[in-house]
């Protein structure tokens, strides 16, 4: 009887041991399945071009160029169920890159081109996740954050375009706009000035009547999380670009980038008079406007809302939360833009030239 008892139980303790083991066995098995679900796909994986650009993140630093790269804070990948998209997310407050006051997660492109001789193109299709919760009705950067730009890499080093999103809180579509900014004759470039032009919804001018009171929603506006693409093409010293989103009209411009249209303060369109003038900015621009200038391509987020007082600047200074500068406090309350982008292609001209000028003097 002893003899079967402990037959019995060697049997049971044989029969646990292997059971142990075989659960064991699919543990590791499950952990190694979730482990390729959860592979890091890479920025460059989605959109194969990161060789044309180093990567400016949200808290000041170079990361440089991005291949394979991530981080969890500002730049990182995401699926919707149907496809993968690069995020660019920026707070509202934080460490700025070189001179600016807000915080930016931005492409800058390698190399220069000259406006005069360029062929040079940018395509890119994205949406708009989120703006700043916060910030005065009344400043026109307010809310707003920037998704793809021509920036001078020489002299003033102003911007010959910056494409806009915008949206008030409460409200469901927000525009699209861009800017021209003057290339500002002579050596004073505080008196420069934008121009906005409205491709979907209201362009910069339209701003709240007080802090907390906005204007009316834009009926052909874009809404947060609706895709649209831009096309950016510069020839010839011509800029044209191109709008589409679905179920929305095709919107396309021209600017012509090497012969200034604001040579003179009588040339200062009306909307520049009420936006600019005000608070001293009235320049006029050199008549060869960018020509000679190397330029080159920018696109991410470049948030637009930040947390100075707009005594300094009414039209960019926004009084937003910023929470001392602490990002996930700002994320968590809705204080930061970000964008997500699904597809991108550039292609540059034979004339195009380094641009390390622009990161080695970190403005």
């Amino acid at each position: 009887m002893k003899t079967n008892n402990s037959t019995t139980l060697a049997i049971l303790i044989v029969l646990l041991i292997f059971s142990n083991c075989k659960n064991n066995s699919k543990k590791t098995d499950t952990s190694i399945i979730n482990n390729e679900i959860k592979k890091t796909v890479y920025a460059s994986e989605v959109i194969p071009f990161f060789d044309h650009w180093k990567l400016i993140l949200g808290d000041g630093s170079n990361a440089g160029i991005a291949n394979n790269f991530e981080n969890k804070d500002f730049f990182y990948t995401e699926n919707d169920g149907e496809n993968n998209w690069v995020v660019f997310k920026a707070p509202n407050g934080g460490d700025t890159h070189g001179t600016s006051n807000n915080t930016r997660t931005e492409l800058a492109q390698t190399k220069k081109w000259y406006p005069k001789t360029a062929d040079d193109k940018l395509t890119a299709t994205l949406k708009v996740m989120n703006v700043s919760a916060t910030g005065d009705a009344r400043v026109a950067a307010s809310h707003a954050v920037v998704v793809g730009q021509i920036h001078s890499a020489d002299k003033h080093e102003n911007e010959p375009l910056k494409i806009f999103y915008k949206k008030f809180p409460g409200q469901t579509k927000g525009s699209v706009f861009w800017h021209y900014e003057i290339n500002t004759k002579g050596d004073d470039n505080s008196l420069r000035w934008d121009y906005s032009s409205a491709v979907w919804g209201n362009n910069f001018s339209v701003v709240g009547t007080d802090e907390n009171t906005y204007p009316k929603e834009p009926e052909d506006g874009i809404a947060l999380g609706e895709e649209f693409s831009y096309e950016i093409e510069v020839k010839g010293g011509i800029m044209s670009l191109k709008f589409t989103s679905e179920g929305h009209e095709t919107k396309t411009f021209t600017k012509n980038l090497i012969v200034s249209e604001y040579t003179k303060k009588a040339n200062i369109p009306e909307q520049t008079q009420k936006l600019f003038v005000p608070i001293g900015q009235d320049g006029v621009e050199r008549e060869a406007a960018y020509s000679g200038e190397g330029c080159f391509f920018k696109l991410g987020a470049y948030n637009q809302t930040n947390g100075k007082s707009p005594k300094i600047n009414k039209n960019w200074c926004s009084r937003a939360e910023t929470h001392g500068g602490d990002i996930q406090k700002q994320y968590e309350d809705g204080n930061y833009a970000e964008v997500w982008f699904k597809k991108g292609s550039i292609s540059i001209s034979k004339t195009a030239v380094s641009n390390e000028g622009y990161f080695t003097k970190n403005d």
